[in-house]
């Protein structure tokens, strides 16, 4: 083995022993990169070895970095962020939970189905996880106590529901995913509606047959109204505004009217009229969301700073052709390939957050996936289907990243907003289900990757 691979063994070593220390992420990347670079550059420099790192491969870190700051497409981050933390408090949410828990009051496991679709619609309209599933835990866990729901099957959909956001588009993930690979917004958006409303509908029909097969998980309310076109008529003006700022947003993206920047402008707009429409709208709220914006942002972009450090260090030791000669080198077939590296996504979901898998895991793997042979279909207006295709794959992986323990963010927000008699045991109980249904829906789109690819061939096909 050369000296370069024993370094990039070393410091993936050194990285995974450094995330147990509480170090900030952000440092602990930046930090690694710089000691592993010093030890490349040094150890080149007066044993004589051949690590590849010099001076001038080092100083490409500047200009990398100067880079990331210049980036138009990463705008819409913090666009998108605030779009998400005022629709957080402009009382959308609140409306369409009375609305439709009076509407499918009537069905066995009716709060359920409406905790699953407000998490749909505020994933299309916000992005923003810890805000939809605490926003979600707040309205609904107390009305489900009442109503003698299962506390796993409560929490269980509380979390799954809050977490489509990361899904389905305008989502965050899917912008930086697309920063990363020098691919487009607007296709990654385009390929993510199918996969992410399909998980919310595996969701759905999960609900309503437990909720058939074991009633006493979620009893029937005892209070519930008839259906009339009064009841009808409030559902539609609840969901009216955010499908209205939803059709804003991805309407002029998908038709070619605005970029995911411009758009992104539009969003926040959109949920700021919104908050002012319903009365909400305040100094302090606004400050509140400004300064909550900064920081998530901040958060973001010091993450971006130290995986660009770490990357770079890495690349530079030979750390891709490394990882892809080891991949590309089981005996597994393609489509093999393909699941151990899915399998790799999917176990790293219990240590990192999905911000430091997208940085640092996802540019090294899609070089192997360019050098696999996967038969998708002609006819495709996407200039790199396949590569399309594996980001959507990647992306309903790491789903799983906010529901599985210890790093699961999902488990924590909701458990930070539960009420007192409601276990963090009975939240990892309630998840393994709905972890079970992602691992489902990907699968379906590993073996249908037209549920990805159908939309934007639809739109961009020649």
């Amino acid at each position: 083995m050369e000296f370069s691979e024993i370094l990039v063994i070393a410091m993936f070593v050194t990285f995974i022993a450094f995330l147990f220390t509480g170090i900030p992420i952000a440092y602990v990347l930046g930090g690694v990169g710089v000691i592993f670079g010093a030890v490349g550059y040094f150890s080149d420099e007066y044993l004589g070895t051949m690590s590849g790192l010099d001076l001038n491969a080092l100083g490409i870190v500047v200009s990398r970095i100067f880079s990331l700051m210049e980036n138009w497409v990463l705008v819409a981050l913090p666009m998108f962020i605030f779009m998400g933390l005022m629709l957080d408090k402009s009382g959308v949410a609140e409306r369409m939970m009375m609305a439709m828990q009076e509407l499918f009051g009537r069905v066995r496991g009716g709060l359920g189905i409406t905790v699953t679709l407000i998490g749909i619609i505020l994933a299309a309209s916000t992005g923003i996880i810890g805000a939809s599933v605490v926003l979600l835990g707040l309205l609904s866990i107390p009305a489900m106590m009442k109503q003698n729901y299962s506390k796993t099957f409560a929490t269980g959909i509380v979390c799954s529901a809050g977490c489509l956001g990361i899904l389905i588009p305008p989502s965050i993930m899917l912008v930086i995913m697309a920063d990363q690979l020098a691919l487009s917004v607007g296709d990654l958006f385009t390929a993510a509606v199918f996969p992410g409303l399909l998980l919310g509908f595996v969701y759905l029909i999960y609900i309503l047959g437990l909720s058939w097969f074991k009633p006493d998980v979620a009893p029937l309310a005892q209070d519930r109204r008839p259906l009339t076109f009064t009841v009808i008529w409030e559902v539609i003006r609840a969901i009216l505004p955010p499908i209205i700022l939803i059709v804003a947003v991805l309407g002029s993206i998908f038709g070619g009217v605005a970029t995911p920047t411009e758009a992104s402008g539009v969003g926040a707009l959109g949920a700021t009229l919104l908050a002012l429409y319903n009365r909400k709208l305040n100094r302090k709220v606004f400050h509140e969301v400004l300064m909550s914006s900064y920081k998530t942002t901040a958060y973001i972009f010091s993450i971006f700073i130290g995986a660009t450090l770490f990357s770079l260090v890495l690349r530079e030791l030979g750390g891709d052709e490394f990882i892809s000669a080891a991949l590309t080198g089981l005996p597994f077939g393609d489509y093999g390939v393909l699941i151990v590296i899915l399998v790799i996504v999917f176990l790293l979901g219990f240590l990192l957050d999905w911000i430091e898998i997208t940085l640092i895991v996802l540019p090294l793997l899609a070089p192997v996936i360019g050098e696999l042979n996967f038969d998708l279909g002609t006819g495709t207006g996407l200039e790199q289907p396949v590569l399309v295709w594996f980001v959507m794959l990647i992306a309903v992986t790491l789903q799983t990243s906010f529901l599985t323990p210890p790093v699961g963010f999902a488990l924590f927000y909701l458990k930070g907003v539960c009420p007192p008699e409601i276990k963090l045991t009975d939240i990892y109980k309630g998840v393994v289900p709905f972890i079970m249904l992602q691992l489902l829906g990907l699968g379906l789109l590993v073996a249908y990757p037209e549920l990805a690819l159908w939309l934007p061939n639809q739109i961009y096909g020649k």
